[in-house]
């Protein structure tokens, strides 16, 4: 309750807040989730102003400065490229928060268009989307990305193909997620009253079914983000993502591949795997943060 000063009798009168008002309070207070959100802005901050913290190449090979430890010259040593890990640090975390960031957008915006429309249809609709939902989510995931791989490579962005895939191949578990809500949400009062009044199915879905599994879907779309930055890094460390002249987190770890980098040379591989640690449970930790505070039981 917010405690206000009615301006004719001039005494303090009660006034509710909102329920994102009360969300927003509770998740302010996780202090676990703020940290972590602190953390990966200041990730994200870091990683759009590499050009101007660091001026190193991150691509050119230099034999004078391969594998060389941590010094007041090179912040992490260098890789066996002679390349300065701490840029390509920096540098990949453009690739790898793009990357998880767009696949999380795509993921969200498909899944929660096919289950609105297959909850709210119900019947044939129902049936025919989640039929080629079930589909998608038994889709040989590693061998449709090695294909993939293989048959575009240096034929286009491979940045773009592999967030395409795995947009295409991940969001199943949304829409089953979204149709779940918009089946128990459609049953209310206030969607019969709609279609009363001349309401169309895209009105009703947009204006008020969605914004009432909202938190549900916020909820979901971080969990997704930090599954997406993990795939990513999954599939370029098998050579099967982001192309190796990019710099990605997924990529550095690649290095561990290597025995006598793995045993004597660990400031090559570990920043990244580091990295790729310490955000996804930053996101995580914001996630339930966020599932704490939108949960209307509490």
């Amino acid at each position: 309750m917010e405690v206000v000063t009615d301006k004719l009798i001039g005494k303090p009168i009660q006034k509710s807040l909102s329920p994102w008002a009360i969300a927003r309070r509770k998740f302010v207070k996780n202090k676990l989730a703020m940290v972590s959100l602190v953390f990966l802005v200041l990730i994200a901050l870091i990683s759009i102003l590499a050009p101007i913290i660091s001026t190193q190449d991150i691509i050119k090979v230099n034999i004078k400065t391969m594998s060389l430890s941590p010094s007041s010259e090179h912040f992490l040593g260098t890789d066996k490229s002679g390349r300065d890990v701490f840029t390509r640090l920096m540098y990949g975390g453009r690739i790898s928060l793009v990357v998880g960031l767009s696949c999380t957008f795509l993921v969200i915006l498909f899944g929660t268009i096919m289950g609105s429309i297959a909850g709210y249809f119900g019947g044939t609709v129902d049936s025919i989307l989640m039929r080629f939902t079930d589909f998608v989510l038994n889709f040989p995931f590693i061998v449709f990305v090695v294909v993939l791989n293989t048959i575009l490579f240096g034929k286009v962005n491979g940045v773009w193909v592999l967030i395409m895939v795995i947009s295409f191949l991940t969001w199943g578990g949304v829409a089953r997620i979204v149709r779940s809500k918009i089946l128990a949400e459609k049953e209310n009062e206030y969607v019969l009253a709609s279609r009363s009044i001349g309401c169309s199915s895209s009105k009703i879905i947009i204006k008020h079914l969605l914004p009432n599994i909202l938190s549900t879907i916020i909820v979901q779309a971080s969990i997704t983000f930090a599954s997406m930055i993990v795939f990513e890094a999954a599939l370029s460390y098998l050579n099967f993502g982001v192309p190796q002249e990019i710099p990605s987190w997924g990529n550095m770890l690649s290095s561990a591949n290597e025995p006598d980098v793995l045993q004597y040379k660990p400031w090559i591989w570990v920043p990244p795997a580091l990295i790729i640690t310490i955000t996804t449970l930053s996101i995580n930790f914001i996630g339930e943060g966020l599932k704490d505070a939108l949960n209307p039981k509490s």
